[in-house]
């Protein structure tokens, strides 16, 4: 045996209970993990690194892992959080806690998660959808989220950065594989149980104390042919937070300010400092949005393993997998408007590139409504997985494995009145003049309010409260998901002299459908807010502006808290009427089926070459897939029902109807991986692929969605939009390069250094189309609206869509009792303020299409296959341990970049494709190990990322700004079975911001905390 086989195995000792559980998935590291050799268990932050260099050092191609510091006790409580310090991995947080993880540049849906190398499916919306902000989801997503699963029974983590043959296809970036015990891993009983008492910093209004329970137990008989594991977690957690967000920045060139096209629509009296030059971009919010939020977590994890080994020969496992978060959340918002139009008085802009205002001021002739809409989430999501595994050794050179589940994750709103989002939007409708400050990270207000206008408050005391606030417009939104992954795996392995032939076929049917209730708007007291005080007591006074930590708010400002649960039942008796539950009616309902069949094999050999050992591992996967989409298509039309609310409405009248498309491809993927021992400790490593990462569901529908009236009407340059999807989309397929050195100076202290490149066809860019969609028919620019645009010229009126919509509302009603009874016969147009708010406040006097409106013309986001680009970077790494001091140091950097980013100054009205996720990531973390005591501050920094592109109407970029995190957590030993600890996460309360073409346009600001854990661990 030459050397280096030797001092492989001596590593192998340290870390085989972690290596058989990948078994299936990578059959060349099992069957070499499968030598007759001594298991020595690894406890402790130490051991835990140890194991990962292990398998770091043995393993073909670039692999890194993460391996549990001791029975059920994983290094974090969040299973992204740990995948976070890996090299080239970076994440995403939802409410400060990791969700998804991007994998050098390769975000959610584009790595493959697999639990002990099965294909998991992934199933997520949140919010129903509704976009109120950054957290809502609304399903058709691959992305797995890492939310879901406790970790306290998993065993390791190991994330496969090259592409092998016998891997599950749909990770371009990488395989994440999720290990869980086995029983026979162990011999005879062992457990150990866990309690942690949690503080949420950030919490308000649920327990300052949660608690967390969890435990594990195995079992094997004296002749360890039987054996039977069982784990369980249950976790609560209550937090909350402060943020921010603008709903839209709207981006134009400056020209000609008669122009009623412009963003500031044909205002030439208002004072314009810093103005944009002829033909510069510049920007104009839609409004400013403050927001709280308060958020309940229950999460159950469960699994039972059995296993059953009659003779050496033979081994089967049985196992479930259970999982179900369960989220309620409380949110709320203070939202001022731009009004625009003859309102705006004074706009100062910047020097950016992109004029975008650093203060605004309006005026208005009466008053108008500040929001305090109430939101109230509520959503489960559940996991539910079997599997059976069987190995059998049918001679002492092949071996055969057969591996089967059925999994299924559901994703669905299960809050009150079948909603996954209940929103009560209220108002107070007595802000005479409003300014907003653009200037910093947190954009910031200051309202004039007069409760005392006629009509406006019913407490005319001169003070903003309860009594002046009032509902305007509630939804009763629902979304779901629901996944079902069937797969079956045969494999074999064949070993010969210095070799192994490794070889098998998988079939999987992964079927997934999304839906999305209308949402209709539900008119209670209008947009303009006409019945404040009808609430009573049910309103609180909230002074979330006050709330904010880190930031700096103006003095003076309002806002208010309540139940929308009570609010809305009270609103079913106040506007008898109004739906009781979310509609039936869908206006999203897309199923995917994908049939997927696979082939590989593949080889390895050893040798040496210029008296230097090496590895070689070749294989070749071929495999087909077909995929069937059908979608429900219903009849959508237009409600325009004030200035600048255009709302898309599903026609409940008429039944949908199915529409289906199918399409088949193939793919053929070699990959190879050579390592080159140049002498016992440094190692070089080559390896080629290619992968492929399947198309969005949500792209593979057949219909079109997300119909938005474009803010204003047509006739004044307001644009709709809407998303259609492309279900001929092919996969992703990238050809991957990667170049490596690792140096491993001492035993588990080591450094390495690498380069990657992928180049990448078949990226799903978008595409703009002008185009007609389903009938729908234009309210706001046909012959109706042109009447009344020269009505209000005639009458002297700003021409602006508040002066159109209420004089085409005028026009089209001034015969109807409502009008007559308010106005007496043959009314007159006076343009006067309260007017205006009777002819946009008042039920019964929306606008929508008749015969003779033209087709509404949506500018259409289509994905298409399009585009290719490449991404490349550097890998960095060091691990050392300082002698027996019991100190020791981890730190990594990555570099990735990409050929193709966002071009900030392109048109607005242009989709652009750019590559997302793209983001230098650092760790670095600093431990102890000695006497019973651990202890560990971990810093994890990712930089600033392009999130998102072609947000909103005028195509803008979300821009993630960077992100730095510090984490500790502190253990002692009591005694061999008692162990205490302390853990901190975000001790120094970092936040998150995002932006759209520069920082001023800020998209969304999160205010975040620390949290503590205090907790005890005992093993049996």
């Amino acid at each position: 045996m030459s050397t280096h086989n030797k001092f492989r195995k001596s590593l192998l000792t340290q870390s085989i209970s972690l290596l058989i559980g990948s078994a299936f998935v990578i059959p060349t590291l099992a069957q070499e993990a499968a030598e007759e050799t001594e298991v020595i268990e690894v406890r402790g932050l130490r051991g835990s690194l140890q194991a990962a260099t292990a398998i770091k050092r043995t393993s073909m191609g670039v692999v890194d892992a993460i391996s549990a510091e001791d029975i059920g006790k994983f290094p974090d409580t969040n299973l992204a959080e740990s995948l976070q310090r890996i090299t080239g991995v970076s994440i995403s947080r939802v409410n400060g806690e990791g969700s998804e993880v991007t994998v050098r540049g390769f975000a959610g849906g584009n790595n493959m998660i697999t639990l002990n190398g099965r294909t998991m499916p992934a199933a997520t919306t949140y919010g129903a959808g509704s976009g109120a902000d950054g957290t809502t989801r609304g399903g058709s997503t691959r992305a797995f989220d890492f939310g879901n699963l406790a970790s306290e029974s998993v065993k390791a983590v190991e994330v496969y950065k090259t592409g092998k043959a016998s891997i599950a296809t749909g990770g371009i970036g990488a395989t994440i594989n999720i290990v869980t015990a086995k029983p026979l891993d162990r011999e005879g009983f062992v457990a150990s149980a866990g309690v942690k008492a949690a503080h949420d910093t950030t919490n308000r209004t649920g327990s300052d104390i949660t608690p967390e329970l969890s435990g594990l137990m195995s079992f094997t008989n004296d002749d360890s042919t039987f054996g039977v594991g069982l784990s369980f977690s249950h976790q609560e957690r209550d937090s909350g937070y402060t943020g921010a967000t603008v709903n839209n920045w709207n981006i134009g060139y400056w020209g000609d300010l008669t122009d009623p096209d412009g963003l500031y629509n044909n205002n030439t009296t208002a004072e314009y400092i810093n103005p944009p030059a002829d033909g510069q971009l510049y920007a104009r919010p839609n409004d400013i949005r403050y927001a709280f939020s308060n958020t309940q977590r229950v999460r159950d994890n469960a699994q039972l393993t059995l296993q059953f080994a009659p003779s050496d020969k033979l081994t089967g496992t049985l196992d479930y997998t259970y999982a179900q978060n369960e989220i309620s959340e409380h949110r709320g918002e203070i939202t001022n408007w731009v009004q625009n139009g003859s309102n705006v008085a004074r706009v100062e802009f910047d020097d950016s590139v992109v004029k975008t205002p650093l203060y605004i001021a309006e005026n208005y002739g009466g008053a108008v409504d500040e929001g305090y809409e109430q939101q109230w989430r509520e959503q489960t999501n559940t996991l539910d997985s079997l599997g059976l595994n069987l190995q059998y050794q049918v001679s002492d050179n092949l071996s055969l494995t057969l591996d089967a589940h059925s999994s299924e994750m559901e994703s669905v709103g299960t809050g009150p009145r079948n909603t996954g989002e209940l929103a009560v939007g209220l108002g107070a409708p007595i802000v005479t003049s409003r300014e907003w400050w653009f200037g910093s990270d947190l954009p910031t207000y200051l309202n004039v309010y007069d409760d005392t206008i006629e009509g406006k408050g019913a407490n005319p005391n001169g003070q903003v409260d309860p009594l002046d606030v009032g509902s305007s417009i509630a939804r009763l939104r629902n979304a779901g998901q629901k996944t079902d992954v069937t797969q079956v795996q045969v494999g074999g392995t064949y070993e010969f002299d210095d070799g192994r032939f490794d070889f098998g076929i998988e079939s999987r049917e992964m079927e997934s459908r999304t839906f999305q209730t209308s949402g209709n708007n539900i008119a209670m007291g209008n947009w303009n807010v006409g019945n404040p005080g009808e609430f009573g007591d049910l309103i609180q006074p909230f002074d979330l502006p006050g709330e904010f930590e880190d930031y700096d708010t103006n003095s003076g400002g309002y806002g208010f808290i309540a139940d929308p649960r009570e609010l809305y039942d009270a609103g079913v008796a106040l506007y008898p009427g109004i739906p009781t539950a979310s509609e039936t009616t869908l206006s999203t309902d897309n199923t995917v089926v994908e049939d997927m069949l696979a082939a590989y094999f593949q080889f390895s050999v050893s040798g040496e070459v210029g008296g230097m050992p090496f590895d070689l591992l070749a294989g070749l996967r071929y495999e087909t897939t077909d995929v069937e989409s059908t979608s429900l298509v219903s009849s959508v039309y237009f409600n325009w029902e004030d200035n600048n609310d255009i709302n898309a409405v599903v026609d409940g009248s008429v039944a949908p109807s199915p529409v289906s498309a199918s399409t088949s491809y193939d793919n053929m993927l070699p990959s190879m991986d050579f390592t080159l021992h140049l002498d016992d400790d440094l190692i070089s490593r080559f390896s080629f692929s290619k992968t492929i990462a399947r198309a969005g569901l949500g792209n593979l529908g057949v219909s079109a969605s997300n119909f938005g009236g474009g803010g204003g009407s047509t006739l004044f340059g307001a644009i709709p939009t809407a998303n259609a999807s492309n279900p001929g989309l092919l996969p992703l397929e990238s050809t991957n390069f990667d170049l490596s050195l690792e140096w491993y100076y001492d035993d588990y202290s080591y450094a390495s250094a690498g380069m990657f490149q992928k180049n990448v066809i078949n990226f799903i860019g978008s595409r703009q189309v002008d185009q007609t969609l389903l009938g729908i028919q234009d309210v706001t620019g046909g012959p109706r609206a042109q009447a009344a645009a020269q009505a209000v010229q005639d009458g002297g009126f700003p021409l602006d869509d508040t002066y159109l919509y209420a004089m085409m509302v005028f026009m089209e009603y001034n015969n109807n009792p409502i009008i007559t009874d308010e106005y007496g016969a043959n009314p007159t147009f006076t343009g006067d303020q309260a007017q205006i708010d009777f002819l946009a406040n008042t039920a019964g006097l929306d606008l929508t299409a008749n015969a003779d409106d033209p087709l509404v013309t949506f500018r259409t986001n289509t994905p298409d296959n399009s585009r290719e680009a490449k991404l490349y970077g550097m890998e960095f790494a060091v691990q050392h341990f300082f002698g027996e001091s019991g100190f020791g140091l981890s730190a990594n950097y990555t570099l990735v970049r990409g050929d193709v980013g966002f071009d900030v100054t392109a048109n607005p009205n242009e989709s652009q494709f750019a590559l997302v996720g793209l983001s230098d990531t650092a760790n670095l973390v600093a431990l102890y190990e000695k006497d019973g005591i651990q202890a560990r501050i971990a810093y994890n920094w990712r930089g600033e990322y392009l999130k998102t592109v072609n947000k909103g109407s005028s195509n803008n970029p979300e821009f993630e700004e960077a992100y730095a995190q510090i984490d500790m957590n502190v253990s002692y030993d009591i005694n061999e079975n008692l162990s205490v600890f302390v853990e901190a996460l975000n001790v120094t309360g970092e936040d998150s911001r995002s932006h759209a073409r520069n920082e001023t346009q800020l998209w969304y600001l999160t205010d975040l905390g620390a949290r503590y854990q205090l907790g005890a661990r005992y093993v049996f």
